[in-house]
């Protein structure tokens, strides 16, 4: 190891790219960078192997899977030309957006100069959200009636909290509530994925998409299943802007987990925004959370939702932290639910 060079801890390197530090270790597991090892056996990251990791984020950003980048690390441009293709139509959408807000701003300061002052609802709708839905309604039990408002909808949108805490019913109450919703439910899973391929063989355009999508995430080390088909077949069906999932982790592995976080997170704003309930560290990985993404809490006393910023010290952090568990853990747990005395159950539903 140089002793000019600067060397970086697997989360200083990781901070320094923008990814997890378990971001990092998958790409070492994958053989994708190598980093140099101290004296005492620790990962250190040098000139060379932040250069290389800066160009395995640059192409996932492309939204290229981690077997696309390999080839396209060793000289292949395999799955390249598409990735540039979808980024170029993400930017040329963009543009569009932008040159639609400067003939706004433009036509604003024409009526300024002509005596005629915008109104306040032009102003906000020029600086904020362009098209962000917003949600308001009164919370079922637990919470007995306390209003919940919910703004700048992102395109993934996680629900966590411990169990009892109400999240499958505000989960629930949102796909009922948020304007064209639909909610994805664990009877997805009921027929082992029966129903998902009878949809597949029905209708050929949501199998070509479902098929994609699968080619992509087998590509960055998941497993095909039941499960992960019967998933897709709900994220990838047509019509709903927004939908709910329940405990979208269910029946995957841990590798298929990280994959479809992984999948989630390129698909960004180009698909429909994404209610997600989850209790999975892989899936909800708090050190990888971006712009597009929020948090919503259901606290375990059963205070109103709230949403948590992802860093530690924000309100709520360290009671999110707390509910995540490795798949590993996730999987001993799996269909484990919250537990009430019949009498109070009746005593909830009559009080509903």
């Amino acid at each position: 190891m140089s002793s000019s060079a600067r060397f970086l801890n697997p989360a200083e390197a990781a901070s320094r790219l923008g990814v997890s530090a378990k971001a990092l270790r998958l790409y070492e597991q994958r053989g994708l960078v190598a980093p140099a090892r101290s004296a005492a056996g620790w990962r250190a990251y040098g000139p060379d192997e932040m250069a290389r990791a800066g160009e395995i984020v640059a192409l996932r950003a492309l939204g290229l899977s981690l077997a696309q980048v390999a080839r396209v690390l060793g000289g292949s441009p395999d799955g390249l030309e598409r990735a540039l293709a979808a980024h170029q139509a993400t930017l040329e959408s963009q543009a569009r957006q932008i040159a639609g807000t400067i003939d706004k701003v433009r036509g604003m300061r024409t009526g300024l100069a002509e005596g005629k002052a915008p109104d306040a609802g032009e102003l906000a709708r020029l600086v904020g959200p362009s098209a962000a839905p917003c949600i308001a309604f009164d919370l079922p039990w637990p919470w007995g009636g306390e209003r919940f408002e919910l703004r700048d909808i992102r395109p993934l949108n996680y629900i966590i909290g411990p169990l009892g805490s109400g999240k499958t019913r505000l989960a629930r109450r949102l796909a009922e509530a948020l304007p064209d919703a639909a909610f994805l439910g664990l009877d997805r899973l009921a027929d082992g994925g029966a129903a998902a391929r009878a949809r597949l063989a029905a209708d050929p355009a949501l199998k070509s998409r479902v098929e994609q999508a699968l080619a992509w995430l087998v590509d960055d080390g998941a497993a095909t299943s039941d499960a992960l088909l019967a998933l897709l077949a709900g994220l990838e069906q047509e019509g709903p802007a927004i939908l709910v999932v329940d405990m979208v982790e269910q029946g995957l592995d841990q590798a298929s987990q990280q994959a479809l976080s992984a999948y989630l997170r390129h698909r960004g704003s180009d698909g429909r925004a994404l209610f997600l309930m989850t209790r999975s560290s892989a899936i909800l990985d708090l050190a990888a959370i971006g712009a597009n993404e929020t948090i919503i809490l259901c606290p375990a006393n059963h205070s109103p939702p709230c949403r948590v910023a992802p860093h530690p010290g924000a309100p709520g952090f360290e009671a999110v932290a707390t509910c995540l568990a490795s798949p590993e853990v996730r999987a001993r747990t799996e269909g484990v639910i919250a537990w009430r005395p019949t009498a109070l159950a009746g005593e909830s539903r009559l009080g509903a």
